[in-house]
């Protein structure tokens, strides 16, 4: 039984803990031009050269005006989507402080430049249809021996009508984190818009994290595909049956990704096709390794409903993509191709163009009997298509530099950053920044005693602010996003918990007075017509907080979960508002604290007094 709700109010920004938090207003940026060209403005007075970085332009300087002092360039004109960006200050690559839009990444930070307007009917924008909403879930994993995460896509009528639902899981790529289906792929609103134009089966979708490795702290690729495997079959497909409302038959089953996500969608389905009858590969393919899948081609064809590969003629991996579906073809396997060259490679535009082609074929098998029985031959070679080697991941993926590494109470963060003069470590655990110590490969650390706690934190190198490249977690604020440090033992963290709690739920709502916003809550599982009270958490958002913050930086709701859990507090509705709320319990300003961990302290101490 969960025994209490987390809600945040729908529009309103959560702002807290500025102490060494930037606030001053930003140059808007990009600005995308009537004409379809971007212009890119950067404002840093400390450097000597910038580039932008951006997928469909690539690397291009900047120059520096010399009447409003902005670093700006324009560029295109580009095709109307979403695109990756960022900036290169003195060979650092550097997040647009601009941009609220970020890709969740293991290794490199972006922005996202959304070129949609206001309004647009583009399938990946809001648009005045019924909204599904997104969960973020946490569930022990037998297989990993600790805690993973995964994001669930729940359709709109979900909350209202009690009936099953067939499920796609659907994983991202090499680096990526559970949330890129979500925040780059934007599953939701194609999803809502196709479903309510009837272009889709209303369905659940479940975003799995791809990397257990990184968990585990494995560095073996070939046994982190059989653990991603048994993780998927033994411990989140079970976990996705018993908390939602599913069908549990193999034809209401299906499995996609793309690049290393594709691999492993293909890899889990063709050798669990007991589980799964739809199957989709974006840029990817997998083994050719598996006799009683290509050996039996008959049987295989008869339980398999959709195989479908799609894959860009310029992305590195078509060549291999390609011999691969040729295979399929010579083994006599049917496979629907989809080929594009429009979509600079191996990139994310392809990704949803692939993901918006499949979804109206998933859990229709009128569609997708059709798509297999139309289905082409694979192109013919022509023996300049790129391949994927050893060599090819090795440059796109090098070694990382770790940080930040925790032993025990010690904390080390590395920057890498050759041409650096000065690296500073910055955060809410140092009284003022500390220098670090660069060492001959141009790698500079220093290490640091914490207590367990959870810390914002950020490097100024050469005057320059950056988050740390290699730390995943990012601080959702508002301008310059700095990285967050969970230490070990943290008193509210996921591998404290001992209950089961309920997921956090990201909502996109039409407000009475017609704007579209989002609101974070949890998912209420407590008896019918309970009375609970409820505490408001008032945010700033002069400080820069998104609605994310007291969620992914104060952990609220673990706090609460934890509390209630130990019989310390009384079950409770949290709403984080903009303003006061005059039904509420009791009050926090969050503003009033100087750093996180004293909003923890002081939400903690809050709810223990109303037991």
């Amino acid at each position: 039984m969960k025994p209490y709700i987390f809600l945040f109010s729908a529009t309103l920004l959560c702002g807290a803990c500025t102490s060494d938090k930037d606030t001053a207003p930003q140059d808007p940026t990009p600005v995308v031009n009537p004409d379809g060209t971007v212009t890119f403005n950067y404002r840093n007075d400390h450097a000597t050269q910038v580039e932008v970085d951006v997928q469909f332009a690539g690397k291009q300087a900047m120059h520096r005006d010399s009447l409003s002092g902005l670093w700006t360039v324009t560029l295109g004109p580009a095709a109307t989507d979403i695109y990756p960006y960022h900036y290169v200050v003195d060979g650092l690559s550097v997040m647009d402080p601009a941009s609220d839009e970020w890709f969740p990444n293991e290794g490199f930070k972006n922005s996202l430049l959304d070129m949609n307007a206001p309004g647009s009917t583009a399938l990946t924008s809001v648009q005045n249809v019924p909204h599904g909403c997104v969960d973020y879930i946490h569930y022990y994993s037998e297989a990993l021996g600790t805690y993973n995460n995964a994001v669930v896509y729940l359709p709109a009528s979900y909350l209202q009508e009690a009936r099953n639902y067939p499920v796609f899981y659907l994983i991202s790529g090499t680096t990526d984190t559970e949330e890129v289906y979500y925040k780059v792929g934007r599953i939701n609103n194609i999803l809502d818009n196709m479903i309510a134009h009837g272009e889709a089966e209303q369905m659940i979708v479940v975003l799995p994290y791809g990397n257990p490795a990184r968990l585990t702290g494995s560095a073996d690729m070939i046994g982190q595909m059989d653990l991603f495997g048994r993780d998927l079959t033994e411990s989140l497909i079970p976990y996705i049956e018993s908390h939602y409302r599913t069908y549990t038959n193999q034809v209401d089953r299906a499995i996609g990704g793309f690049s290393r996500g594709g691999n492993q969608a293909l890899l889990n389905g063709l050798t669990h096709l007991d589980k799964f009858a739809y199957m989709c590969a974006y840029s990817s393919f997998t083994t050719t390794d598996l006799p009683a899948v290509y050996g039996n081609a008959q049987e295989t064809n008869r339980q398999v409903r959709l195989l479908w590969s799609g894959v860009g003629t310029d992305d590195f991996l078509y060549g291999t993509a390609r011999d691969y579906t040729a295979f399929l073809d010579e083994q006599g396997i049917r496979c629907v191709k989809v080929y594009t060259d429009d979509k600079y490679g191996h990139t994310w535009m392809n990704a949803r163009y692939f993901l918006t082609q499949t979804l109206p074929l998933l859990f229709r098998p009128d569609r997708s009997g059709r798509a297999m029985a139309e289905a082409q031959p694979t192109r013919p070679a022509s023996g300049q298509e790129p391949q994927f080697t050893p060599g090819v991941m090795a440059r796109l993926f090098p070694r990382p530099v770790l940080s930040p590494e925790c032993h025990g109470d010690t904390v080390t963060f590395r920057l890498q950053a050759p041409q650096a003069l000065e690296v500073l470590l910055e955060g809410e655990m140092l009284d003022q920044p500390h220098r670090m110590e660069r060492d001959s490969a141009g790698i500079w650390t220093l290490t640091l005693s914490l207590k367990p706690e959870v810390y914002c934190y950020n490097f100024i190198v050469d005057s320059t602010r950056v988050c740390d490249p290699q730390n995943v977690d990012l601080a959702p604020e508002r301008g310059f996003k700095r990285s967050i440090l969970n230490m070990p033992g943290a008193a509210w963290s996921v591998n404290a918990m001992h209950c089961d709690y309920a997921p956090v739920r990201y909502m996109i709502e039409h407000l009475p007075n017609g704007p579209i916003s989002r609101s974070i809550s949890f998912r209420p599982n407590v008896q019918a017509g309970a009375i609970m009270q409820t505490v408001c958490l008032v945010g700033d958002p002069d400080a820069g907080y998104t609605y994310e913050s007291w969620h992914k930086i104060a952990h609220a709701n673990l706090i609460a979960e934890q509390l209630v859990a130990q019989g310390r507090c009384r079950p409770c509705i949290l709403k984080l508002t903009e303003q006061p709320l005059p039904d509420a319990k009791m009050t926090l300003h969050a503003a009033n604290y100087a750093t996180w961990a004293e909003a923890r302290q002081a939400l903690a101490d809050s709810l223990m007094l109303m037991k």
